[in-house]
Protein backbone atom coordinates (compact mmCIF):
# COMPACT_ATOMS: atom_id res chain seq x y z
CA UNK A 1 0.00 0.00 0.00
CA UNK A 2 2.85 2.42 0.57
CA UNK A 3 4.19 2.18 -2.91
CA UNK A 4 1.65 3.99 -4.50
CA UNK A 5 2.20 7.07 -1.84
CA UNK A 6 5.90 6.80 -2.51
CA UNK A 7 5.77 6.71 -6.06
CA UNK A 8 4.71 9.97 -6.02
CA UNK A 9 7.01 12.42 -8.05
CA UNK A 10 6.81 16.05 -9.42
CA UNK A 11 3.80 17.48 -11.17
CA UNK A 12 5.42 17.97 -14.24
CA UNK A 13 6.55 14.69 -13.89
CA UNK A 14 3.68 13.25 -13.18
CA UNK A 15 1.72 15.28 -15.77
CA UNK A 16 4.23 13.75 -18.30
CA UNK A 17 3.65 10.13 -17.15
CA UNK A 18 0.16 10.61 -17.20
CA UNK A 19 -0.45 12.37 -20.63
CA UNK A 20 2.10 10.58 -22.46
CA UNK A 21 2.41 7.04 -20.81
CA UNK A 22 3.28 6.04 -24.73
CA UNK A 23 4.85 8.44 -26.90
CA UNK A 24 2.85 9.21 -29.53
CA UNK A 25 4.21 8.45 -33.36
CA UNK A 26 2.67 11.65 -34.55
CA UNK A 27 4.28 13.69 -32.36
CA UNK A 28 7.01 15.34 -34.51
CA UNK A 29 9.75 15.50 -31.54
CA UNK A 30 8.75 12.24 -31.57
CA UNK A 31 9.37 11.28 -35.09
CA UNK A 32 12.87 13.73 -35.02
CA UNK A 33 14.42 11.67 -32.09
CA UNK A 34 13.02 8.02 -34.00
CA UNK A 35 15.01 9.31 -37.12
CA UNK A 36 18.24 8.81 -34.94
CA UNK A 37 16.89 5.59 -33.56
CA UNK A 38 17.18 2.31 -35.36
CA UNK A 39 15.25 0.96 -31.99
CA UNK A 40 12.52 3.33 -32.83
CA UNK A 41 9.64 0.27 -33.58
CA UNK A 42 8.91 -2.75 -32.03
CA UNK A 43 10.04 -5.10 -35.47
CA UNK A 44 13.67 -3.44 -34.99
CA UNK A 45 13.69 -4.09 -31.78
CA UNK A 46 12.59 -8.04 -32.06
CA UNK A 47 14.61 -8.22 -35.28
CA UNK A 48 17.55 -7.60 -33.47
CA UNK A 49 17.30 -9.50 -30.51
CA UNK A 50 15.93 -12.42 -32.57
CA UNK A 51 19.07 -12.36 -34.48
CA UNK A 52 21.10 -11.66 -30.74
CA UNK A 53 19.31 -14.93 -29.78
CA UNK A 54 20.15 -17.12 -32.18
CA UNK A 55 23.69 -16.33 -32.16
CA UNK A 56 23.60 -16.80 -28.63
CA UNK A 57 22.21 -20.06 -29.09
CA UNK A 58 24.70 -21.26 -30.98
CA UNK A 59 27.07 -20.66 -28.52
CA UNK A 60 25.34 -22.06 -25.54
CA UNK A 61 27.35 -25.90 -25.72
CA UNK A 62 27.56 -26.57 -22.39
CA UNK A 63 25.35 -28.19 -19.51
CA UNK A 64 23.89 -25.94 -16.39
CA UNK A 65 21.02 -28.07 -14.90
CA UNK A 66 19.38 -31.63 -15.86
CA UNK A 67 15.89 -29.77 -16.13
CA UNK A 68 16.88 -28.55 -19.31
CA UNK A 69 17.07 -31.79 -20.99
CA UNK A 70 15.69 -34.53 -18.47
CA UNK A 71 12.11 -32.68 -17.78
CA UNK A 72 11.38 -30.87 -21.03
CA UNK A 73 13.96 -32.52 -24.02
CA UNK A 74 13.35 -36.23 -22.70
CA UNK A 75 9.79 -35.93 -22.31
CA UNK A 76 8.88 -34.46 -25.47
CA UNK A 77 11.34 -36.97 -27.42
CA UNK A 78 8.94 -39.60 -25.42
CA UNK A 79 5.72 -37.67 -26.49
CA UNK A 80 6.81 -37.53 -30.25
CA UNK A 81 8.43 -41.01 -30.73
CA UNK A 82 7.77 -42.96 -28.30
CA UNK A 83 10.87 -43.82 -26.41
CA UNK A 84 12.73 -41.48 -23.71
CA UNK A 85 12.76 -41.67 -20.06
CA UNK A 86 10.16 -40.21 -17.41
CA UNK A 87 12.00 -39.33 -13.95
CA UNK A 88 10.35 -39.89 -11.21
CA UNK A 89 8.07 -36.52 -11.21
CA UNK A 90 6.13 -37.37 -13.53
CA UNK A 91 4.85 -40.62 -11.97
CA UNK A 92 4.38 -38.60 -9.34
CA UNK A 93 2.22 -35.77 -11.52
CA UNK A 94 3.57 -32.71 -10.33
CA UNK A 95 4.84 -31.08 -14.10
CA UNK A 96 2.57 -30.32 -16.52
CA UNK A 97 3.03 -31.26 -20.05
CA UNK A 98 2.10 -27.49 -21.24
CA UNK A 99 5.90 -26.84 -21.82
CA UNK A 100 7.44 -30.18 -22.70
CA UNK A 101 4.24 -30.26 -25.84
CA UNK A 102 6.21 -27.29 -27.52
CA UNK A 103 9.05 -29.22 -28.03
CA UNK A 104 7.29 -32.36 -29.09
CA UNK A 105 5.53 -30.06 -31.69
CA UNK A 106 9.16 -29.29 -32.35
CA UNK A 107 10.11 -32.46 -32.86
CA UNK A 108 7.66 -33.76 -34.95
CA UNK A 109 8.00 -30.77 -37.78
CA UNK A 110 11.79 -32.31 -37.63
CA UNK A 111 10.84 -35.34 -38.44
CA UNK A 112 8.46 -34.61 -41.14
CA UNK A 113 10.98 -32.96 -42.54
CA UNK A 114 13.61 -35.26 -42.14
CA UNK A 115 16.03 -32.94 -40.10
CA UNK A 116 15.81 -35.00 -36.98
CA UNK A 117 19.87 -35.63 -37.35
CA UNK A 118 22.01 -35.43 -34.24
CA UNK A 119 22.95 -32.05 -35.68
CA UNK A 120 19.63 -30.40 -35.49
CA UNK A 121 18.08 -32.74 -32.63
CA UNK A 122 21.03 -30.57 -30.22
CA UNK A 123 20.67 -27.06 -31.73
CA UNK A 124 16.96 -27.08 -32.66
CA UNK A 125 15.18 -26.89 -29.17
CA UNK A 126 17.36 -23.57 -28.23
CA UNK A 127 17.20 -22.04 -31.30
CA UNK A 128 13.48 -22.48 -30.75
CA UNK A 129 13.73 -21.25 -27.27
CA UNK A 130 15.58 -17.86 -28.97
CA UNK A 131 12.31 -17.22 -30.57
CA UNK A 132 10.51 -17.02 -27.19
CA UNK A 133 13.57 -15.13 -25.93
CA UNK A 134 13.76 -13.02 -28.60
CA UNK A 135 10.19 -11.28 -27.36
CA UNK A 136 11.17 -11.08 -23.42
CA UNK A 137 13.57 -8.80 -24.36
CA UNK A 138 11.49 -7.06 -26.63
CA UNK A 139 8.65 -6.93 -23.81
CA UNK A 140 11.66 -5.58 -21.27
CA UNK A 141 12.45 -3.22 -23.78
CA UNK A 142 9.01 -2.22 -24.28
CA UNK A 143 8.15 -2.50 -20.23
CA UNK A 144 11.32 0.34 -19.72
CA UNK A 145 9.83 2.80 -22.22
CA UNK A 146 6.28 2.96 -20.69
CA UNK A 147 8.20 3.30 -17.37
CA UNK A 148 10.86 5.32 -17.77
CA UNK A 149 11.07 6.46 -21.45
CA UNK A 150 13.15 5.49 -24.74
CA UNK A 151 16.37 6.57 -23.14
CA UNK A 152 16.16 4.11 -20.55
CA UNK A 153 14.86 1.37 -22.69
CA UNK A 154 18.03 1.24 -24.82
CA UNK A 155 20.07 0.87 -21.99
CA UNK A 156 17.93 -1.65 -20.43
CA UNK A 157 17.97 -3.61 -23.64
CA UNK A 158 21.69 -3.30 -23.50
CA UNK A 159 22.12 -4.54 -19.87
CA UNK A 160 19.66 -7.64 -20.60
CA UNK A 161 21.85 -8.18 -23.70
CA UNK A 162 24.90 -7.86 -21.83
CA UNK A 163 24.18 -9.77 -18.83
CA UNK A 164 26.51 -13.10 -18.48
CA UNK A 165 23.58 -14.80 -16.73
CA UNK A 166 20.70 -14.10 -19.14
CA UNK A 167 23.36 -14.89 -21.89
CA UNK A 168 24.19 -18.17 -20.00
CA UNK A 169 20.82 -18.97 -19.19
CA UNK A 170 17.42 -17.57 -21.41
CA UNK A 171 17.94 -20.09 -24.45
CA UNK A 172 18.22 -23.13 -22.29
CA UNK A 173 15.22 -25.04 -23.09
CA UNK A 174 14.55 -24.38 -19.26
CA UNK A 175 10.53 -23.82 -17.52
CA UNK A 176 12.10 -21.31 -16.09
CA UNK A 177 13.27 -19.46 -19.32
CA UNK A 178 9.90 -19.40 -20.71
CA UNK A 179 8.10 -18.49 -16.93
CA UNK A 180 11.03 -15.58 -17.17
CA UNK A 181 9.49 -14.36 -20.97
CA UNK A 182 5.81 -15.13 -19.94
CA UNK A 183 6.86 -12.56 -16.76
CA UNK A 184 7.63 -10.13 -18.83
CA UNK A 185 5.13 -9.97 -21.34
CA UNK A 186 2.52 -10.18 -18.80
CA UNK A 187 4.22 -7.00 -16.57
CA UNK A 188 3.98 -5.09 -19.56
CA UNK A 189 -0.33 -5.56 -19.85
CA UNK A 190 -0.94 -5.27 -15.59
CA UNK A 191 -1.98 -1.78 -15.18
CA UNK A 192 -0.45 -1.29 -11.50
CA UNK A 193 2.97 -1.53 -13.08
CA UNK A 194 2.37 1.50 -15.38
CA UNK A 195 2.29 4.80 -14.57
CA UNK A 196 -0.77 5.76 -15.37
CA UNK A 197 -3.25 2.82 -15.21
CA UNK A 198 -6.02 5.06 -15.72
CA UNK A 199 -5.36 5.43 -19.86
CA UNK A 200 -5.17 1.58 -20.04
CA UNK A 201 -7.86 -0.62 -21.74
CA UNK A 202 -9.32 -3.42 -19.79
CA UNK A 203 -8.77 -5.82 -22.41
CA UNK A 204 -4.66 -5.27 -21.03
CA UNK A 205 -5.36 -6.50 -17.50
CA UNK A 206 -7.05 -9.57 -19.28
CA UNK A 207 -4.17 -10.20 -21.27
CA UNK A 208 -1.86 -9.84 -18.30
CA UNK A 209 -4.26 -12.50 -16.55
CA UNK A 210 -4.02 -14.64 -19.09
CA UNK A 211 -0.57 -14.91 -19.50
CA UNK A 212 0.05 -14.80 -15.76
CA UNK A 213 -2.17 -18.06 -15.86
CA UNK A 214 -0.43 -19.59 -18.53
CA UNK A 215 3.09 -18.77 -16.38
CA UNK A 216 2.19 -20.46 -13.59
CA UNK A 217 0.58 -23.36 -15.36
CA UNK A 218 4.09 -23.95 -16.65
CA UNK A 219 5.77 -23.18 -13.04
CA UNK A 220 2.96 -23.36 -10.04
CA UNK A 221 6.04 -21.16 -7.98
CA UNK A 222 5.43 -18.41 -10.19
CA UNK A 223 2.14 -17.89 -8.58
CA UNK A 224 4.58 -15.95 -5.72
CA UNK A 225 5.01 -13.11 -8.45
CA UNK A 226 1.51 -12.93 -9.16
CA UNK A 227 0.38 -12.81 -5.64
CA UNK A 228 2.40 -9.71 -5.29
CA UNK A 229 1.27 -8.08 -8.94
CA UNK A 230 -1.99 -9.37 -8.17
CA UNK A 231 -2.50 -7.40 -4.58
CA UNK A 232 -1.16 -4.40 -5.22
CA UNK A 233 -3.67 -4.40 -8.61
CA UNK A 234 -6.72 -5.08 -5.82
CA UNK A 235 -5.33 -2.01 -4.17
CA UNK A 236 -5.36 0.36 -7.01
CA UNK A 237 -8.36 -0.88 -9.29
CA UNK A 238 -11.56 1.23 -8.19
CA UNK A 239 -13.71 -2.13 -8.84
CA UNK A 240 -12.63 -4.67 -6.86
CA UNK A 241 -15.27 -6.98 -6.98
CA UNK A 242 -15.02 -7.10 -10.89
CA UNK A 243 -11.48 -7.74 -10.45
CA UNK A 244 -11.45 -10.26 -8.89
CA UNK A 245 -14.87 -12.43 -9.79
CA UNK A 246 -14.81 -11.02 -13.51
CA UNK A 247 -11.36 -11.21 -14.22
CA UNK A 248 -9.06 -13.35 -11.82
CA UNK A 249 -11.58 -16.39 -11.11
CA UNK A 250 -12.51 -16.98 -14.60
CA UNK A 251 -9.67 -16.07 -16.64
CA UNK A 252 -7.25 -18.58 -14.08
CA UNK A 253 -10.01 -21.08 -13.96
CA UNK A 254 -10.15 -20.99 -18.00
CA UNK A 255 -6.30 -21.78 -18.62
CA UNK A 256 -5.54 -23.83 -15.92
CA UNK A 257 -8.87 -25.66 -16.55
CA UNK A 258 -7.71 -26.11 -19.86
CA UNK A 259 -3.96 -27.05 -18.87
CA UNK A 260 -6.02 -29.73 -16.24
CA UNK A 261 -7.37 -31.16 -19.42
CA UNK A 262 -4.45 -31.57 -21.16
CA UNK A 263 -2.95 -33.30 -18.15
CA UNK A 264 -5.36 -35.46 -18.08
CA UNK A 265 -4.53 -36.88 -21.65
CA UNK A 266 -1.40 -36.89 -21.78
CA UNK A 267 -1.22 -39.14 -18.14
CA UNK A 268 -3.91 -41.03 -18.55
CA UNK A 269 -5.72 -40.06 -15.06
CA UNK A 270 -7.47 -37.23 -13.39
CA UNK A 271 -3.76 -35.67 -12.60
CA UNK A 272 -4.13 -31.76 -10.39
CA UNK A 273 -0.07 -30.67 -11.17
CA UNK A 274 -0.44 -27.64 -9.07
CA UNK A 275 -1.73 -29.16 -5.85
CA UNK A 276 0.87 -32.09 -6.39
CA UNK A 277 3.82 -29.37 -6.90
CA UNK A 278 2.29 -27.91 -3.75
CA UNK A 279 2.60 -30.99 -1.50
CA UNK A 280 6.12 -32.15 -2.89
CA UNK A 281 8.12 -28.72 -2.64
CA UNK A 282 6.13 -26.83 0.14
CA UNK A 283 3.98 -28.73 2.82
CA UNK A 284 6.39 -32.36 2.70
CA UNK A 285 9.72 -29.86 1.67
CA UNK A 286 10.75 -32.80 -0.66
CA UNK A 287 12.48 -30.04 -2.84
CA UNK A 288 15.22 -30.52 0.08
CA UNK A 289 16.34 -34.30 -1.00
CA UNK A 290 18.75 -32.59 -3.39
CA UNK A 291 20.15 -30.48 -1.36
CA UNK A 292 19.67 -27.16 1.07
CA UNK A 293 21.28 -23.77 1.19
CA UNK A 294 21.51 -20.85 4.21
CA UNK A 295 18.44 -18.86 4.29
CA UNK A 296 20.15 -15.69 2.84
CA UNK A 297 21.70 -17.52 -0.08
CA UNK A 298 19.83 -15.92 -2.69
CA UNK A 299 20.69 -12.59 -1.03
CA UNK A 300 24.81 -13.08 -0.35
CA UNK A 301 25.44 -15.50 -3.33
CA UNK A 302 22.88 -16.64 -5.88
CA UNK A 303 20.80 -13.26 -7.27
CA UNK A 304 24.56 -11.93 -6.51
CA UNK A 305 26.37 -14.17 -8.85
CA UNK A 306 23.57 -13.83 -11.20
CA UNK A 307 23.54 -10.06 -11.65
CA UNK A 308 26.99 -9.91 -10.99
CA UNK A 309 28.66 -6.38 -12.02
CA UNK A 310 25.21 -4.83 -13.10
CA UNK A 311 24.66 -4.91 -9.32
CA UNK A 312 25.53 -1.67 -7.97
CA UNK A 313 24.04 -0.26 -11.19
CA UNK A 314 20.51 -2.33 -10.31
CA UNK A 315 20.76 -0.48 -6.87
CA UNK A 316 21.91 3.19 -8.12
CA UNK A 317 18.74 2.84 -10.15
CA UNK A 318 16.25 1.76 -8.12
CA UNK A 319 17.36 5.15 -5.99
CA UNK A 320 17.06 7.17 -8.56
CA UNK A 321 13.93 5.98 -9.92
CA UNK A 322 12.24 5.36 -6.59
CA UNK A 323 9.60 3.03 -8.56
CA UNK A 324 9.57 0.83 -5.33
CA UNK A 325 6.45 -0.85 -6.72
CA UNK A 326 8.93 -2.54 -9.05
CA UNK A 327 11.79 -3.08 -7.34
CA UNK A 328 9.43 -4.20 -4.56
CA UNK A 329 8.67 -7.63 -6.70
CA UNK A 330 12.44 -8.37 -6.69
CA UNK A 331 12.47 -8.47 -2.68
CA UNK A 332 9.44 -10.35 -2.46
CA UNK A 333 10.45 -13.16 -4.73
CA UNK A 334 13.75 -13.41 -3.01
CA UNK A 335 12.40 -13.10 0.32
CA UNK A 336 10.16 -16.06 -0.21
CA UNK A 337 11.75 -18.32 -1.93
CA UNK A 338 14.59 -17.72 1.07
CA UNK A 339 12.40 -19.20 3.44
CA UNK A 340 12.45 -22.50 1.29
CA UNK A 341 15.56 -24.48 1.89
CA UNK A 342 16.42 -25.91 -1.72
CA UNK A 343 17.62 -22.98 -4.01
CA UNK A 344 18.64 -22.75 -7.82
CA UNK A 345 20.00 -19.89 -9.69
CA UNK A 346 17.20 -20.62 -12.64
CA UNK A 347 14.35 -19.84 -9.81
CA UNK A 348 14.63 -16.94 -9.10
CA UNK A 349 15.63 -15.98 -12.88
CA UNK A 350 11.88 -14.08 -13.68
CA UNK A 351 13.22 -10.80 -11.48
CA UNK A 352 16.61 -10.45 -13.14
CA UNK A 353 15.41 -8.66 -15.95
CA UNK A 354 13.18 -6.84 -13.43
CA UNK A 355 16.77 -5.56 -11.74
CA UNK A 356 18.23 -5.36 -15.39
CA UNK A 357 16.03 -2.52 -15.88
CA UNK A 358 16.96 -0.66 -13.12
CA UNK A 359 20.42 -0.75 -14.18
CA UNK A 360 19.14 0.35 -17.81
CA UNK A 361 18.26 3.27 -16.01
CA UNK A 362 21.47 4.32 -13.74
CA UNK A 363 23.10 3.94 -17.29
CA UNK A 364 21.28 6.68 -18.66
CA UNK A 365 21.54 8.99 -16.13
CA UNK A 366 25.04 8.58 -16.79
CA UNK A 367 24.13 10.05 -20.18
CA UNK A 368 21.59 12.12 -19.40
CA UNK A 369 19.43 14.33 -17.08
CA UNK A 370 16.95 11.58 -15.96
CA UNK A 371 14.03 13.04 -13.57
CA UNK A 372 12.97 11.34 -10.50
CA UNK A 373 10.35 9.11 -13.01
CA UNK A 374 13.03 8.34 -15.32
CA UNK A 375 12.12 10.44 -18.14
CA UNK A 376 14.50 12.54 -19.54
CA UNK A 377 16.68 13.95 -23.03
CA UNK A 378 20.13 12.83 -24.35
CA UNK A 379 21.59 15.72 -25.59
CA UNK A 380 20.55 17.27 -28.38
CA UNK A 381 23.81 16.66 -30.53
CA UNK A 382 23.45 13.49 -31.31
CA UNK A 383 27.45 12.53 -32.82
CA UNK A 384 28.73 14.28 -28.81
CA UNK A 385 31.45 12.47 -27.43
CA UNK A 386 30.22 9.49 -24.55
CA UNK A 387 30.54 10.77 -21.19
CA UNK A 388 34.02 9.08 -19.68
CA UNK A 389 32.14 8.03 -16.47
CA UNK A 390 29.69 6.48 -19.26
CA UNK A 391 32.51 4.99 -20.92
CA UNK A 392 34.39 3.77 -17.89
CA UNK A 393 31.20 2.31 -17.10
CA UNK A 394 30.32 0.02 -20.15
CA UNK A 395 34.07 -1.33 -20.76
CA UNK A 396 33.22 -2.54 -16.96
CA UNK A 397 30.23 -3.99 -17.71
CA UNK A 398 31.50 -5.77 -21.06
CA UNK A 399 34.48 -6.69 -19.87
CA UNK A 400 33.31 -8.74 -17.13
CA UNK A 401 29.99 -9.63 -18.78
CA UNK A 402 31.04 -11.12 -22.08
CA UNK A 403 34.54 -13.31 -20.74
CA UNK A 404 32.22 -14.52 -18.33
CA UNK A 405 29.20 -15.68 -20.64
CA UNK A 406 31.51 -16.77 -23.27
CA UNK A 407 33.49 -19.26 -20.41
CA UNK A 408 30.19 -20.36 -19.15
CA UNK A 409 28.39 -21.20 -22.39
CA UNK A 410 31.66 -22.82 -24.10
CA UNK A 411 33.76 -24.10 -21.97
CA UNK A 412 32.55 -25.04 -18.33
CA UNK A 413 30.63 -28.18 -17.78
CA UNK A 414 30.30 -28.71 -21.72
CA UNK A 415 32.10 -32.62 -21.82
CA UNK A 416 29.00 -33.72 -20.75
CA UNK A 417 27.24 -32.45 -23.85
CA UNK A 418 30.04 -33.70 -25.89
CA UNK A 419 29.93 -36.62 -24.83
CA UNK A 420 26.10 -37.63 -25.78
CA UNK A 421 26.59 -35.72 -29.65
CA UNK A 422 29.62 -37.63 -29.68
CA UNK A 423 27.56 -40.89 -28.72
CA UNK A 424 24.49 -39.65 -30.81
CA UNK A 425 27.18 -40.16 -34.15
CA UNK A 426 28.23 -43.50 -33.21
CA UNK A 427 25.20 -44.91 -32.89
CA UNK A 428 24.23 -44.18 -36.52
CA UNK A 429 27.87 -45.68 -37.81
CA UNK A 430 26.43 -48.65 -35.55
CA UNK A 431 29.11 -48.57 -33.28
CA UNK A 432 27.27 -48.16 -29.81
CA UNK A 433 24.51 -51.09 -29.16
CA UNK A 434 23.94 -50.52 -25.43
CA UNK A 435 25.55 -47.59 -23.35
CA UNK A 436 25.50 -47.27 -19.07
CA UNK A 437 26.54 -44.13 -17.48
CA UNK A 438 28.67 -44.66 -14.44
CA UNK A 439 28.01 -41.29 -13.18
CA UNK A 440 26.09 -38.78 -11.22
CA UNK A 441 22.25 -39.22 -11.95
CA UNK A 442 21.37 -37.16 -15.11
CA UNK A 443 24.77 -35.69 -15.65
CA UNK A 444 24.29 -35.53 -19.24
CA UNK A 445 21.17 -35.61 -21.82
CA UNK A 446 20.08 -38.97 -22.45
CA UNK A 447 17.66 -40.29 -25.48
CA UNK A 448 16.64 -36.76 -26.55
CA UNK A 449 20.03 -36.19 -27.97
CA UNK A 450 20.94 -39.99 -28.56
CA UNK A 451 18.12 -40.54 -30.70
CA UNK A 452 18.18 -44.47 -30.89
CA UNK A 453 16.22 -46.82 -29.04
CA UNK A 454 18.86 -48.78 -28.04
CA UNK A 455 19.26 -50.16 -24.06
CA UNK A 456 20.91 -47.04 -21.65
CA UNK A 457 21.11 -47.43 -17.94
CA UNK A 458 21.78 -44.64 -15.91
CA UNK A 459 22.03 -44.23 -11.96
CA UNK A 460 18.98 -43.41 -10.42
CA UNK A 461 18.36 -40.87 -7.85
CA UNK A 462 14.86 -40.83 -7.11
CA UNK A 463 13.68 -39.52 -3.73
CA UNK A 464 13.59 -42.48 -0.91
CA UNK A 465 10.48 -43.37 1.22
CA UNK A 466 12.84 -44.43 3.92
CA UNK A 467 15.34 -41.77 5.06
CA UNK A 468 19.19 -42.39 5.25
CA UNK A 469 19.39 -44.75 2.91
CA UNK A 470 21.31 -43.91 -0.04
CA UNK A 471 20.19 -44.00 -3.74
CA UNK A 472 21.89 -45.48 -6.61
CA UNK A 473 23.97 -41.98 -7.14
CA UNK A 474 25.01 -41.59 -3.83
CA UNK A 475 25.89 -45.33 -3.27
CA UNK A 476 28.11 -44.92 -6.64
CA UNK A 477 29.94 -41.66 -5.20
CA UNK A 478 30.73 -43.42 -1.97
CA UNK A 479 32.62 -46.89 -3.06
CA UNK A 480 32.51 -46.38 -7.01
CA UNK A 481 34.24 -49.87 -6.88
CA UNK A 482 32.30 -51.37 -4.50
CA UNK A 483 28.97 -50.26 -6.26
CA UNK A 484 30.35 -51.25 -10.13
CA UNK A 485 31.52 -55.14 -8.98
CA UNK A 486 28.00 -55.67 -7.53
CA UNK A 487 26.16 -53.91 -10.30
CA UNK A 488 28.08 -55.77 -13.40
CA UNK A 489 26.87 -58.56 -11.83
CA UNK A 490 23.30 -58.27 -13.34
CA UNK A 491 23.73 -56.06 -15.94
CA UNK A 492 23.02 -56.50 -20.12
CA UNK A 493 27.00 -56.19 -21.09
CA UNK A 494 27.07 -52.22 -22.66
CA UNK A 495 29.17 -52.12 -25.41
CA UNK A 496 30.20 -48.32 -23.92
CA UNK A 497 30.37 -46.93 -20.25
CA UNK A 498 30.45 -43.62 -19.57
CA UNK A 499 31.75 -41.99 -16.58
CA UNK A 500 33.76 -38.73 -14.98
CA UNK A 501 37.67 -39.14 -14.70
CA UNK A 502 37.36 -38.58 -10.97
CA UNK A 503 35.68 -42.23 -10.99
CA UNK A 504 37.64 -43.62 -13.77
CA UNK A 505 40.86 -43.50 -11.76
CA UNK A 506 39.30 -45.72 -9.07
CA UNK A 507 37.70 -47.83 -11.71
CA UNK A 508 40.42 -48.40 -14.24
CA UNK A 509 41.63 -52.11 -13.07
CA UNK A 510 37.21 -52.76 -13.25
CA UNK A 511 37.44 -51.40 -16.82
CA UNK A 512 40.42 -53.55 -17.55
CA UNK A 513 39.34 -56.80 -16.27
CA UNK A 514 35.94 -56.39 -17.81
CA UNK A 515 37.79 -55.91 -21.64
CA UNK A 516 36.95 -52.13 -21.57
CA UNK A 517 39.54 -49.93 -23.13
CA UNK A 518 39.21 -46.15 -23.67
CA UNK A 519 38.06 -44.46 -26.21
CA UNK A 520 37.59 -41.05 -26.43
CA UNK A 521 38.08 -38.14 -23.72
CA UNK A 522 36.22 -34.98 -23.45
CA UNK A 523 37.00 -31.84 -21.49
CA UNK A 524 34.65 -30.88 -19.06
CA UNK A 525 35.45 -28.61 -16.48
CA UNK A 526 38.51 -26.52 -14.76
CA UNK A 527 36.79 -26.47 -11.63
CA UNK A 528 34.63 -27.95 -9.36
CA UNK A 529 30.55 -27.53 -8.55
CA UNK A 530 29.58 -29.36 -6.00
CA UNK A 531 31.72 -32.65 -6.03
CA UNK A 532 35.37 -33.05 -6.47
CA UNK A 533 36.87 -31.58 -9.57
CA UNK A 534 35.09 -33.51 -12.59
CA UNK A 535 37.66 -32.70 -15.08
CA UNK A 536 36.95 -34.69 -18.07
CA UNK A 537 34.12 -37.43 -19.13
CA UNK A 538 35.65 -40.58 -20.58
CA UNK A 539 34.35 -43.02 -23.11
CA UNK A 540 35.51 -47.07 -23.17
CA UNK A 541 34.38 -49.42 -25.51
CA UNK A 542 34.20 -52.85 -25.15
CA UNK A 543 36.95 -54.76 -26.78
CA UNK A 544 35.37 -58.15 -26.81
CA UNK A 545 38.50 -59.80 -25.70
Amino acid sequence: MRQRQIVAVSSAAETDRTQNPIPSKSDPQQKKAQSFDFLGSSKKVFALCFAFRIANALLVQTYFNPDEHWQALEVAHRITFGYGHLTWEWEKGIRSYLHPLLFALLYKLLAVLGLDTPWFMVRAPRLFQSFFSAFGDLYLYKLSVILFGHCVAKWALFSQLTNWFMFYCLTRTLSNSLETVLTLVSLYYWPCMRPSSSKLPLESRKWGLIIAALACAIRPTSAIIWLYVGLLELFVTRDKLRFIFLEVAPMGLLVLGLTFLLDRLMYGSWVLVPLNFLKFNFLSAGGDYYGTHKWHWYFTQGFTVMIFSFLPFSVAGIMQSKHWKLSGLIVWVLGLYSVLGHKEFRFVLPVLPIALIFSGHSLAALRSTISANGRGKESSNIHRTCPAKMQVAIFFLLATNIPMALYMSLVHQRGTEDVTYYLSKEVLDGKVTNIVFLMPCHATPYYATVHHNLPMRFLDCSPREEKGIPDESDSFMIDPVGFASEFAKNWSLPSHIVLFDSEEKLLKDFLISHSFKEIKRFFHAHFKVDRDLQASVVVYGFTGD
